[in-house]
């Protein structure tokens, strides 16, 4: 019986090791993005590495589970296959006999979903943005993103491209009023340096051969009354440090770990407030570490029955299993605001389902 539970464990955790890897490394390629951006922004490559640690956590809660269906159809589908799980009935090993390592392999991942999903990465998280402001105040040029518009406090910003470090190209810049509804300048430049003043952390940009258009007032670009000037060189600053320090970073509640979940639905309790949101992250959090046990409890008894030596067939039931569990997952948490509809509990109907639903699975596969 050792050496079967040695041969099944080993088996799984190969295939689990390799799937966590390319799982790991598809969710993070689709942040690379962003980080090469910032590195073409000037963001030193530590910092960068840094964040990408800090977001783990969350891929991990993303891999774990996938990868642990992935693992369990395509070992028991090869060993369905070739006679292996009939062999081993044969020999009177049941089938609670044959799985039961992997049960408990898939608590130990349920355990340490929790406590990712519950301590670690929400403060992780939270760091990141932490993180991504300072980066903001060290290097204030990366917030000029060629091709994104930036808002300064109601100065907009566009470049189309950026050379070296203060140089920049095709530069257009909107300067609002102070509801944010009518433009008071309209400034094109071709060409422009960007200096940034850390300590006062004030960001100068000079203009070269520019076109400024006023408008005089909030009917002016209707009425044709507008200003046309053209300025041979035109400066001005912005206060980037105004603008960062009014950025909340932690007031979102995905940052928050349980202890401080529940402290804020204890407070909104008290004072008669809506816990949908809380309660939704809350759920949340606990229904997606149960993924782990859910999917091989489902699994189990599918990759069994399933009995085909394509690997294909794992691979798009183990899809279809997943997108299923966490677009339920995904659609109870767009539904926050509407808490007459219960979205709180809604997210437990695939995680109470997968478990039953694999519970009765095993048991008919048992009986036969």
């Amino acid at each position: 019986m050792r050496i079967i539970h040695l041969y099944i464990t080993r088996s799984f955790l190969v295939t689990f090791g390799m799937a966590m890897f390319l799982l790991s490394f598809g969710l993070v390629g689709a942040k690379m993005v962003k980080v090469f951006e910032y590195l073409s922004r000037g963001v030193p490559v530590s910092i960068v590495g840094t964040l990408l640690l800090y977001l783990l956590p969350v891929v991990l809660t993303l891999a774990i589970p996938w990868a642990m269906l992935v693992s369990v159809m395509l070992v028991f589908g090869r060993l369905s296959a070739d006679s292996e799980i009939t062999a081993m009935r044969a020999c009177g090993i049941s089938i609670l006999q044959i799985i039961s390592p992997l049960l408990l392999i898939a608590m130990l991942l349920s355990g340490i979903c929790l406590f990712l999903q519950s301590d670690l990465g929400p403060r992780l998280l939270g760091q990141s943005r932490w993180l991504v402001k300072d980066v903001a105040e060290n290097q204030p040029l990366a917030l000029l993103e060629p091709g994104r518009p930036f808002d300064f406090n109601g100065t907009y910003i566009y470049i189309d491209d950026r050379v070296g470090e203060n140089e920049i190209r095709d530069i257009q810049i909107y300067r609002m009023d102070k509801n944010r509804e009518h433009i008071q300048q309209d400034i094109t430049a071709g060409r422009g340096w960007v200096l940034v003043d850390k300590k006062r952390q004030v960001l100068t940009i000079k203009l070269e051969n520019c076109t400024v258009i006023s408008y005089g007032n909030d009917d002016a670009e209707l009425s044709g009354q507008v200003a046309r000037t053209f300025s041979k060189e035109l400066s001005f600053s912005l206060n980037f440090g105004d603008e960062l320090n009014s950025y909340e970073v932690m007031n979102k509640i995905k940052y928050m770990s349980f202890k401080e979940l529940f402290a804020h639905f204890r407070i909104f309790r008290r004072q008669h407030l809506d816990t949908t949101s809380i309660e939704v992250e809350l759920n949340q959090r606990i229904a997606l570490a149960l993924a782990p046990f859910a999917f091989i409890l489902l699994g189990l008894p599918l990759a069994i029955r399933t009995s085909r030596r394509e690997t294909s067939v794992g691979l798009f039931l183990s899809v279809i299993l997943m997108g299923v569990y966490f677009l339920t997952i995904i659609i109870s948490d767009s539904l926050t605001n509407h808490p007459h509809l219960y979205p709180q509990y809604l997210l437990w109907i695939p995680v109470v389902g997968y478990h039953i639903a694999g519970l009765i699975l095993l048991f008919r596969l048992a009986r036969h």
